[in-house]
């Protein structure tokens, strides 16, 4: 999906794209080690049409699961298309009973209304968030922030999407420097299909999928370990001052991909966002980025080299 789709999504607060279960299988095998006697909670997701509700139950016995707790947003109709007006909304919470193949909430008599209209942020809801150990679902990109923000304050792991943008916000930004927040494994080739019936598709004919839309740009988001993480960035290209200028607004050099960080130079780098995919908190620190023209602490305006604007830049310099 172009980025002028997503932003109409983020402004018109329509922006729940449904997960492929097949996207969050591809993800969540890498965290299987995290799950055991554990209660997960997916506060964005009707259990009786979320991939994520069925991923859990599907996989609650393989992964020692407690208890699955799923709530949902304004919704009473068990509908993928629904207009969430409802002013109420439903919960489940699932400890590991036979309820069918495939699973079925409803005969199961699982499903229950909320007091409320199912808002993450609703006391009725955080008192989940406070019974549960790990949160897993794909948030409205809308909320991202205020989604992240509660998440923290509560001090609860977490696995979920957002668009890679949120990198640079400036609300998300800091908790990437103090390890407090980092990228998962992502989508393949950095966009996934979800399921959205608003928004025209672009995607070109050859990755167009029937009654999906291909949103680029997203990424998980985690505070679990996983091995990827601790995985190091080999290096090989040797730095020279022709091929890595310095900018003219700070002192760091312009490393345009990163493959091509010089294994030789102990100062500081901008590269692109994109090598968060790859950081290593034990190989490199993040010292800030060069990513708006709002100057904070963490921030230091957009990267100039002899006056011309360069894209956004996360500083960083190896561990000695």
């Amino acid at each position: 999906m172009a980025n002028k789709q997503l932003s109409q999504a983020k402004k018109g607060k329509k922006d729940e794209f449904y997960t492929q279960l097949a996207d969050i299988d591809a993800e969540l095998k890498h965290y299987r080690g995290h799950f055991a006697g554990k209660t997960v909670l997916c506060n964005c997701d009707d259990p009786r049409m979320s991939n994520f509700f069925y991923y859990f139950v599907l996989n609650f016995h393989h992964l020692g699961l407690k208890k699955l707790i799923t709530t949902c947003y304004k919704n009473q109709n068990p509908d993928l298309f629904s207009k969430n007006t409802s002013e109420q909304a439903v919960y489940l919470v699932y400890e590991g009973e036979d309820i069918g193949s495939p699973p079925d909430p409803n005969i199961a008599g699982l499903v229950h209304p909320l007091q409320g209209d199912g808002d993450f942020r609703s006391p009725e809801c955080i008192k989940f968030l406070e019974e549960a150990d790990i949160v897993v679902t794909n948030p409205p990109f809308s909320l991202f922030r205020e989604y992240v923000a509660q998440l923290i304050k509560y001090d609860k792991k977490f696995i979920i999407i957002g668009h890679q943008n949120a990198i640079t916000y400036k609300e998300i930004f800091p908790l990437i420097l103090q390890n407090k927040i980092w990228l998962g494994y992502g989508f393949r080739g950095n966009a996934g299909f979800f399921i959205n019936h608003i928004y025209e598709d672009y995607a070109t004919a050859s990755s167009h999928k029937e009654g999906m839309i291909r949103v680029s740009g997203v990424t998980w988001f985690t505070n679990l370990d996983i091995q990827k993480r601790h995985e190091k960035l080999t290096l090989y290209k040797k730095y020279n001052s022709e091929e890595y200028p310095h900018y003219d607004n700070y002192d760091a050099i312009n490393v345009d991909k990163t493959a091509d960080i010089p294994c030789d130079y102990d100062g500081v780098m901008g590269v692109p966002i994109t090598y968060l995919d790859k950081h290593n908190p034990d190989q490199f620190e993040i010292i800030g980025q060069m990513a708006s023209t709002c100057i904070d602490e963490y921030n230091f305006g957009y990267p100039y080299i002899n006056g011309e604007k360069k894209y956004a830049r996360i500083l960083i310099r190896k561990r000695k």
